[in-house]
């Protein structure tokens, strides 16, 4: 061995990464990862034996505990003692994590999760102090709060630079990571989960990923212990040039070249072997993560604390399967207001909500196909572990509105039957107030037929007539009215025969022609109406809070907050608010795995072609006394179809945007964004809900964390003392903040103060070369609900509103 300037010792994690899917069936996965335990549990034996006394002082290390789940469940009870006692002699040790996440899960269930293994550890006498996640590079903030709210004190994050990278800017270090409460987890910035085996520390598994020589070694090297000499020396030696203020280090090995990979016992006896040979300089040890952070805890070395978000690069998967993830989110929201409206479980049945929770569970993990989705789409692994993926989605969806059902049946609701009352009930299911639309249907033809003549909505406890919209939609008529309600409040309202008919008197001071096109501006005031109406011209649409105007070609260039006069649209944004914008790298279709592995973290190739939506046709869809829709069609590449329809409401500072979309089928790797240009220093600081806390991008991050684009849990808010904007996304969690542009990316630390601002919905993307969706083509609705005004003075309040607009209220038919 080289002269070193330090005697070293190496510790080694052995575990097996765990990925639901990508090397095989997610079923397959379950098996395989039952078995890797059932052999841990053997090695261990065995290496306290004559029978295999070179693997003395084998560790394993259960990266996930839903393998230990898994294994439980499927154990006999001899194996779950073996089990048990492995733990209490530190041979196996668990993780706090449950799985390699996504962003995508909400706080609750996010902390539900990770305090599964500390309820199985603790009437055993154990304590679960220490996670470890594999392969993802980022959490949200909230993760760390649910880690600590867990009793876990440790993270190693194993991170994968591949369209990713580490925080802070190195690896092989520690620091104290901050939650939202102001409590501290230690986290070792960890190499790559197989850093060992490029160490040559497998005899039977060497990999040349992070690590590369003249001649690459993959499998098993020919000359192995000189291959693991050279590669031990000159990392050794590297982290010397670079100051490491350690003796020691942490690598991951794991027992096969692949994830979700099996224990082996070959590694210790590896160890041992070196120890003989170079133990005075180097020494290996097999070590656990409680034992890992103890040993830090024990140095006489400061260690940095760094508090906010932790953005994760490669949450980007969920936009490849963007149907799914969006039945996913409602899911998800649809789970909380079971919740709400059932506390106590009196009609849920639990296990059903268990289910579905482990449904969004599998969904939100962050494996997003096989390894070949891209260079073999049509093979039948990668269509079967797709729709096995998108399966999580639907199964949650299922499940949780079979819980719906059950609750509002507790409720009242009655179901289809002869002679229904027009009857119905409304319900608020937040702990705070709410003003929102509900909706009330009329089943087909048949039940409208009772209301020939007309119908009018009443209060049923004042008598008050309410104003309504009605609407014919795919179920039938769709009633609207808008309602206000205190928490958890629930009001009654019923249907009967209009006291006189409606009609249409034309007017003589409005220039709109017999052809009811209104393109000419009024030289007139509007005549003071009763029920003031909204304003709509060929170019424009205006209510008493909002005007909104568009531009053939160029889209919606201005959007004025009458309350105030502003401008709440960035003039200097490239794109007008909602137009699309669309991305291709084209290659070679024999090579798409290449064309995609060079991109890094770009997402896009320096050939990439961009081109934003042009407006060219407008609609009135409806005018009511409620809200107005409005149409704007656009010609787009890579869309047969994309077209805005913009709710405009009359009495209130809002406008709901609905995006659809019918994307062609391109294999070349593609990008389509939702441009959102309201992000200006006048309208004030971006707020983004993530999981368990509110971050301003690029302010309240740890440093050396990607700043281009964040997943999302509810929606986002640009927010000032005097009043803000609060912008829901209830089916599309990834914000774009960097810049479209191919270039070097910029991290936490290196913004620049001048750089323009910009914010778009990534909505859709097909770029990573092995595991994303091949092909974004189908049919999409896209959801955006804006809000302003004065009393949208913090983000808490902005993102309140998006919560509760994104949920709505629940109206069902009542006796």
């Amino acid at each position: 061995m080289n002269n070193f300037k330090k005697n070293w010792k190496i510790h080694v994690i052995h575990h097996s990464h765990t990925d639901i899917g990508y090397t095989e069936r997610q079923e397959k996965i379950e098996q395989y990862q039952v078995d890797f335990i059932r052999q841990a549990i053997e090695i261990c034996r065995a290496s306290h034996t004559e029978e295999r006394s070179e693997w003395k002082g084998f560790k394993w290390t259960c990266e996930t505990f839903w393998a230990v789940e898994k294994f439980l469940t499927e154990a006999t009870e001899e194996e779950q003692k073996a089990f048990v006692d492995a733990l209490k002699r530190g041979d196996i040790e668990l993780s706090g994590t449950y799985l390699n996440m996504t962003e995508l899960i909400n706080f609750e269930l996010l902390s539900n999760m990770l305090a599964r293994a500390g309820k199985f550890a603790s009437p055993l006498g154990l304590q679960v102090r220490s996670a470890m996640t594999a392969d993802i590079n980022g959490y949200s903030w909230g993760y760390a709060q649910a880690l600590a709210d867990a009793g876990i004190e440790n993270l190693l994050s194993c991170i994968h630079t591949h369209h990713g990278m580490f925080a802070i800017g190195r690896k092989q270090y520690p620091f104290y990571w901050e939650t939202p409460k102001g409590e501290k987890i230690l986290v070792w910035s960890g190499e790559h989960y197989m850093m060992g085996n490029d160490l040559g520390i497998n005899p039977d598994g060497t990999l040349s990923y992070t690590i590369r020589d003249e001649n690459p070694v993959w499998g098993i090297a020919e000359d192995h212990w000189t291959h693991a000499e050279t590669r031990i020396s000159r990392y050794l030696e590297q982290l010397e040039k670079e100051n490491y203020p350690y003796d020691f280090i942490l690598v991951n090995v794991m027992g096969l070249l692949r994830d979700n990979s099996a224990p082996n016992g070959r590694i210790m006896s590896f160890i041992q072997e070196w120890n003989e040979k170079h133990g005075d300089r180097v020494e290996i040890q097999m070590t656990t993560l409680n034992r890992f952070f103890d040993l830090v805890k024990e140095q006489d070395a400061d260690i940095p604390v760094y508090r906010g978000d932790w953005p994760d690069w490669w949450s980007d998967g969920v936009a490849s399967t963007a149907m799914h993830t969006q039945i996913f989110r409602n899911a998800q929201r649809t789970l909380d207001v079971v919740k709400r409206l059932d506390p106590e479980a009196s009609y849920v049945k639990p296990e059903r909500m268990a289910e579905a929770e482990q449904q969004l569970i599998m969904y939100a993990e962050h494996t997003w196909g096989y390894h070949s989705s891209i260079s073999e789409p049509w093979h039948m692994m990668v269509q079967e572990l797709a729709v096995r993926k998108e399966a999580y989605a639907a199964n949650a969806s299922r499940l949780v509105y079979v819980s719906l059902d059950d609750v509002l049946e507790g409720r009242g609701d009655v179901l289809l039957r002869a002679n229904r009352a027009f009857t119905y009930k409304v319900v608020n299911s937040f702990d705070y107030p709410v003003e929102d639309l509900a909706f009330f249907y009329l089943e087909e033809q048949w039940e409208a037929d009772y209301y020939r003549k007309g119908f009018e909505v009443v209060d049923e406890q004042t008598g008050q007539v309410i104003a309504h919209q009605q609407e014919k939609v795919s179920r039938g008529y769709q009633i609207a009215i808008m309602v206000k309600l205190s928490a958890k409040e629930e009001k009654r309202f019923y249907i009967r025969d209009a006291a006189q008919a409606s009609s249409i008197t034309t007017s003589s001071t409005r220039l709109r022609g017999a052809d009811r096109i209104h393109d000419i501006k009024d030289l007139l005031p509007p005549v003071q109406e009763d029920m003031p109406r909204m304003h709509i011209t060929e170019n424009s649409i205006e209510s008493r809070f909002v005007r909104i105007v568009w531009k053939a070609g160029e889209g919606i260039v201005s959007w004025i907050e009458k309350e105030t006069g502003k401008e709440l649209i960035d003039q200097e944004q490239s794109c007008g608010a909602f137009t699309p914008v669309y991305e291709v790298t084209h290659g070679d279709h024999g090579d798409q795995m290449n064309v995609r592995r060079i991109m890094g973290r770009n997402r896009k190739g320096m050939n990439v072609q961009r081109s934003a939506g042009v407006l060219t046709g407008v609609k009135t869809i409806t005018d009511g006394p409620i809200y107005s829709i409005i149409e704007l069609k656009y010609q787009v590449q890579g869309m047969s179809h994309y077209s805005l329809f913009l709710k405009v409401y009359l009495a209130q500072p809002r406008v709901d945007v609905s995006v659809r979309i019918h994307k062609d089928s391109v294999w070349d790797p593609e990008n389509v964004y939702i441009s959102l240009p309201f992000v200006k220093e006048e309208n004030g600081e971006l707020w983004l809900e993530k999981a368990g806390a509110l971050v301003r991008p690029g302010i309240d991050q740890i440093p050396g964390t990607g700043m281009d684009f964040y997943c999302i849990q509810e929606g986002l808010a640009l927010v000032s003392a005097q009043g803000g904007l609060s912008i829901a996304a209830p089916d599309t969690p990834l914000m774009q903040t960097g810049s479209l542009e191919y270039g070097p990316r910029l991290v936490q630390g290196q913004q620049q103060e001048d750089a323009k601002k910009t914010l778009y919905a990534w909505v859709l993307t097909n770029y990573w070369e092995t595991n994303f969706k091949a092909t974004l083509g189908g049919f999409y609705e896209f959801r955006y609900m804006l809000q302003w005004g004065s009393d949208v003075n913090t983000a808490e309040k902005a993102i309140q509103l998006c919560h509760s607009v994104n949920a709505g209220t629940v109206a069902f038919r009542t006796k």
